[in-house]
């Protein structure tokens, strides 16, 4: 009955408002209920800790030719003398830092390139690489990958290193 008496114009504002307030409530409410990104699902959550991301970077970084080595050379000096050691495990995540959100990442990674390499081909293809893993393994959507190359390793290098460590096993 109440339908068939015209209402005034204040009473057809404040109805109006309701109405709107009550559908922006609901589309609210949705977009809670929104599952975002696949890690995500209506059967629970899959959580992903930063050194897991990290890992996959790193691994997938190593694969690409042209990288000699992970990391700066505080890093490279600490792989080197654990890598001495009898069932040490390796760092893969060595030179990698990540920033993850609940469906993104970004990642920064530090190199050595060899000498002769395109530092611009390497720099892409690691890109590439981390990208097309991160995403595939994970699930997260990759935002960025920035690539610091803080040394070009030289083939004299590895000249010295041998002689270095052949001088260590004459001695008696």
């Amino acid at each position: 009955m109440s339908n068939s008496i015209p209402k005034t114009g204040q009473q057809q504002e404040i109805a109006r408002e309701a109405a709107e307030k009550e559908a922006r409530k609901q589309q609210e409410e949705a977009q809670e209920k929104t599952l975002r990104g696949p890690l995500q699902t209506s059967r629970g959550v899959t959580t992903l800790d930063d050194a897991v991301v990290a890992k996959v970077a790193g691994m997938a970084a190593r694969e690409v030719p042209g990288v000699y080595d992970m990391g700066n050379a505080a890093r490279r000096a600490f792989n080197a003398v654990t890598d001495r050691i009898p069932n040490a495990q390796t760092n893969v995540a060595g030179g990698i830092s990540v920033e993850k959100g609940e469906t993104q990442t970004a990642i920064d990674v530090t190199v050595v390139v060899e000498y002769g390499a395109s530092i611009v081909e390497v720099g892409n293809a690691i890109r590439r690489n981390i990208i097309e893993q991160v995403e595939g393994t994970t699930g997260l959507e990759v935002i960025e990958v920035n690539v610091n190359v803080t040394d070009v390793h030289l083939p004299t290098e590895d000249e010295e290193e041998e002689k270095s460590h052949s001088r260590g096993t004459e001695l008696k």
